[in-house]
C-alpha cells in the first residue's frame, strides 16, 4: 500500500463518517444540532467528491495523483469487515471460556 492509498482511506473514511453523522444528527437533532448535521453532511459529500476528482476519477479537473479510489475504498471496507468478524469471534471465545470456568 502506498502513502497515497493510505491517505485516500483516511480521507474517504472521514467523508463517509461525516455523511453518516450528518444524516444521524439531521434526523434526530433539533435546532442548532440539525444545522450542524446539515453542515457535516455537506462537508462529507464535498470532501469525498473533491478527493475522488483530484485522484483522477472525473474529467472536470486535472488529476493531481493517480489512485483508484473505488478499489482502495473497497479493499479498506473488506479489511474492516474482516477485522470486526475476527475480533467478535475472539471476544466470543474469550467470553465462553471465562463463563465456563
Amino acid at each position: 500500500m502506498t502513502g497515497l492509498e493510505f491517505l485516500t482511506i483516511i480521507v474517504l473514511a472521514f467523508a463517509v463518517v461525516m455523511v453518516l453523522a450528518g444524516l444521524f444528527t439531521t434526523g434526530f437533532g433539533y435546532g442548532k444540532s440539525r444545522v450542524a448535521g446539515v453542515i457535516m453532511l455537506i462537508m462529507g459529500i464535498a470532501v469525498g467528491i473533491i478527493w475522488a476528482l483530484l485522484a483522477g476519477n472525473g474529467d472536470l479537473v486535472e488529476p493531481i495523483f493517480d489512485v483508484d479510489v473505488w478499489d482502495v475504498f473497497w479493499n479498506g471496507f473488506v479489511n474492516l469487515v474482516g477485522v470486526l468478524i475476527g475480533a467478535l469471534v475472539a471476544v466470543g471465545i474469550f467470553l465462553v471460556a471465562i463463563l465456563k470456568s
